[in-house]
Formats: structure tokens, C-alpha cells, sequence
């Protein structure tokens, strides 16, 4: 398993990647087999790796609304809304 370290110089993973490391950190939490300790380092990672999906989402929604915006001539749409 593959530590994520807080560091900035270090790369961000990829939003797949992190995500996965998410659903790997959730799902030995959810055993709960693992020590007190453990336990807390795999939460403060999943946290860390929430925020890396979150705010690649974040990214790719506003690109989608610059792309729409500027290649069709259409209003922005708010993407949270749906259809």
C-alpha cells in the first residue's frame, strides 16, 4: 500500500489512482480489524486523498464550462444542476 505524503513537492496522483488508494483506505477501515493507530493514519490519508479528488473535480468541472463556454457560444450552465 502506498503511503501519501502531505509534502508539495511531491506529485499529486492522478484523480484514478487516488481514488483508488481512497477505496483501498475505506475498505480496510470498514474490516475493522486494524489497530487504533493504523486506523487514524488510514482516515488522515483518506482524508488527504478526498481533498486530491475533490479538487481534481473541481479542475475538470471548470474546464468543462470553459470549453462549453468559449467553443459553442453557449451560456455557462451550472454542471451541479444536472439536466
Amino acid at each position: 500500500m502506498t503511503a501519501i505524503s502531505a509534502t508539495s513537492d511531491q506529485e499529486q496522483p492522478g484523480f484514478e489512482e487516488a481514488l483508488s488508494e481512497l477505496e483501498k483506505r475505506v475498505r480496510r477501515l470498514e474490516a475493522g480489524d486494524v489497530p487504533l493507530e493504523e486506523a487514524l493514519r488510514l482516515f488522515e490519508e483518506g482524508v488527504k486523498l478526498a481533498e486530491t479528488c475533490h479538487e481534481q473535480l473541481e479542475a475538470a468541472e471548470k474546464r468543462v464550462a470553459q470549453l462549453v463556454r468559449t467553443r459553442t457560444g453557449i451560456g455557462e450552465k451550472d454542471l451541479a444542476e444536472g439536466s
